[in-house]
């Protein structure tokens, strides 16, 4: 049984996510922060010399061609791993020797964790399953938590302080950003084994890096749902939360190269900062000028629902669309019937470094880059991913409905 270390209490996560604060929440994290999800790689990868303009009409500065050709390969394969867990399955895994890490004797196994913070719905969501994933082992005793609430400085003594603790056996790090964080990470390198996930740091120090597929696989898969549905010559309509965000700027690359190689015309790439009210008011303005928008492609689907609103306040039909699996818009799209599908950074993703940890601790090979399955919910699959009783901003791609305390630990009802 986990329990709460002294002096600092285990860090536990509210039970429900008010659906008032998303478009406030979304907006801290992704200017503030690097990113609202996963970042695809490290920042020293290669780069672009393209820049994005003010519409947002060309791929950015964060384009990575190897990676973007890479990540589409890796969608297509079969990923290793027991079916029913994607969080445990990896594609195309390099496996990293970890005997040295083996903790001795049958003690029990002391887990820290320093986060980038709890900024969004969509980390709220991973950390219940971080939590949850820990209550499964018995073997771990304590696991600290250390929230950086987004802020570079506090995560970086956070680091600090999880890596000079004795009690800690291994560290798992989610950085806030990538280049600032990185001198942290290779100080507690050298310490002990450390685990980093959901976003990159600029060295390979980490025993394992924890990522799903990335955002090129997530912009392609919607990009080209589009152009199979849309007539040619049709209009699309792009929406996108901020510039500058790596992972939003990859997913923006990979569909304006699946748009540039088909007949549909993106008559608008702009931007919502993430709030509904925006996004409304962008959609609603684009079909008075445009006469009419047969398709929309989002680079994140938070704000889908108030798209769709958008449609029918103006009397339109609801076209095609892109959205994410997110409880809101995975109901308006059954309650509606929409032409719809929702690529996904899916949250199963925290439960991962806790399963390495413990593998790394027992002297057990995990993958050097332990790349996971990014699922996309489909008209198909609809009905196995949508939830009754869940709270609008929960996230169907959890892999946490057989976890301790769920529904109701996410907000669900019993």
């Amino acid at each position: 049984m986990t329990r709460s270390p002294s002096p600092r209490p285990r860090h536990r996560p509210a039970t429900t996510v008010a659906a008032a604060v998303l478009a406030a929440a979304l907006l801290a994290a992704l200017t503030a922060c690097s990113s609202d999800a996963p970042a695809d790689a490290p920042a020293a990868s290669g780069q672009s010399a393209e820049q994005r303009n003010d519409s947002g009409d060309k791929p950015s500065k964060f384009f990575d061609r190897t990676e973007y050709e890479r990540q589409l390969k890796l969608a297509g394969q079969t990923p290793r791993g027991p079916a029913a867990k994607p969080w445990e399955q990896m594609l195309e895994p390099e496996m990293a020797d970890t005997v040295r890490y083996r903790k001795k004797g049958d003690d029990d196994v002391d887990l820290c964790f320093s986060n980038a913070g709890v900024f969004n719905p969509w980390r709220q969501v991973g950390l219940k399953n971080m939590k949850a994933e820990a209550e499964l082992h018995d073997e771990i005793d304590d696991f600290t938590v250390l929230d950086a609430q987004g802020k570079d400085d506090k995560q970086i003594s956070d680091i600090q302080e999880l890596a000079g603790n004795k009690d800690c056996d291994a560290l798992i790090v989610s950085p806030n950003t990538t280049a600032t964080l990185t001198p942290a990470v290779k100080e507690a390198c050298g310490k002990l084994p450390v685990i980093v996930f959901d976003r990159g740091v600029e060295t390979d120090c980490a025993v394992t890096f924890i990522n799903p597929i990335g955002g090129y696989g997530y912009g392609a898969v919607a990009a080209d749902f589009l152009v199979d549905k849309v007539k040619p010559k049709g209009k699309i309509l792009a929406l996108r939360i901020s510039p500058g965000v790596d992972v939003l700027e990859t997913r923006w690359s990979a569909a304006k190269l699946a748009f540039d190689k088909s007949e549909l015309d993106v008559v608008d790439v702009k931007f919502t900062d993430g709030d509904p009210a925006k996004t409304k008011s962008v959609v609603s303005d684009a079909i008075s000028r445009h006469g009419s928008i047969d398709g929309v492609w989002m680079d994140s689907g938070a704000t889908a629902v108030a798209a769709v609103e958008a449609f029918e306040d103006s009397g339109a039909d609801v076209p095609p669309i892109t959205g994410e699996d997110q409880q809101d818009f995975l109901e308006t799209w059954k309650d509606k019937k929409l032409t719809a599908i929702a690529p996904t950074y899916p949250t199963f993703q925290w439960r991962t470094p806790v399963i390495a940890a413990l593998r790394i601790l027992k002297g057990e090979q995990v993958p050097k880059e332990w790349k996971l399955p990014q699922p996309t919910v489909t008209q198909g699959n609809l009905d196995d991913y949508l939830q009754d009783g869940m709270p609008p901003l929960h996230y169907a791609m959890c892999g946490c409905q057989r976890l301790p305390g769920f529904p109701g630990d996410w907000g669900g009802k019993k």
